[in-house]
């Protein structure tokens, strides 16, 4: 059950447009050279994606130390607003989740369990922190944290801007952009001493009328369990159409209590 979960709250899991067609390649004849830009958050900003929605059809890998699966998602985003996640296999809705700033409810169809409470029992439960902003950024491919309220540090590793939160001593965040749009490439937050680390890396950019959004990415979790990844690529996206977000747990599903 609860690969399903992660999948949902990381993805925790853990989109009418017409597209410029226009993909940002990794490859380039034209090699841009990062040096230190001290407008480089300011700049990853500039991209930020205007929508009201969104709607991704996505194929999702979760693998970890016991299981590989390969299962299909729909996402629907309405900014700031819900979040609507549906995990199927076989065409088969395995899981579904319904995401706002203040709640968080799910189900799943294995044990016919579900849930409903807010992000403070969920975040504990998955060993990272996580709230609304921080599941629609991860979806659409900005900052986890706000850079703008961080004190960072910046360096250039492999060509690419290296920030690095200077304000807590016991979370490490470290974000990385690239040198020519300043779009997120990776991010990492670790807590050290309890063996904790979450990666996130971004690739095959597109641009669209809404601004540059990634069609893949790729979530790594260490925890003192074990490791987990979950590869995600949007197959089709849509913006800004009139969306529905029906959710209602199937009669005879047992809550599930989360301590």
């Amino acid at each position: 059950m609860k690969k399903y979960i992660i999948i949902l709250s990381m993805s925790v899991f853990v989109i009418s447009c017409k597209s410029k067609a226009v993909a940002v390649q990794n490859n380039k004849t034209e090699v841009v050279e990062a040096k230190k830009d001290k407008k480089a958050i300011e700049k990853h900003y500039d991209n930020k994606l205007d929508f009201s929605t969104v709607y991704i059809k996505a194929s999702a890998r979760y693998v970890d130390e016991k299981q590989s699966q390969n299962v299909s998602a729909e996402i629907k985003i309405e900014k700031d607003k819900q979040i609507l996640i549906s995990v199927r296999f076989l065409g088969i809705t395995m899981a579904k989740a319904l995401i706002t700033p203040t709640a968080v409810s799910y189900y799943e169809k294995i044990n016919s369990t579900y849930y409903e409470g807010d992000f403070t029992s969920l975040s504990k439960w998955l060993g990272t922190e996580l709230n609304y902003s921080k599941v629609q950024n991860l979806l659409v491919g900005e900052a986890l944290e706000d850079l703008r309220k961080g004190d960072y540090t910046q360096t250039i590793v492999e060509n690419l801007f290296r920030l690095e939160d200077q304000k807590e001593a016991n979370i490490k965040k470290v974000f990385f952009l690239e040198p020519e749009k300043y779009l997120l490439q990776k991010e990492q937050i670790s807590q050290p001493s309890e063996n904790r680390m979450l990666e996130i890396k971004y690739s095959d950019s597109k641009v669209f009328d809404q601004g540059t959004l990634p069609t893949a990415i790729e979530i790594n979790a260490i925890q003192p369990k074990g490791k987990t990844d979950i590869n995600l690529n949007y197959n089709t996206i849509s913006f800004n159409e009139q969306l529905s977000f029906p959710y209602s747990v199937p009669s005879g599903y047992k809550k599930v209590i989360i301590k």
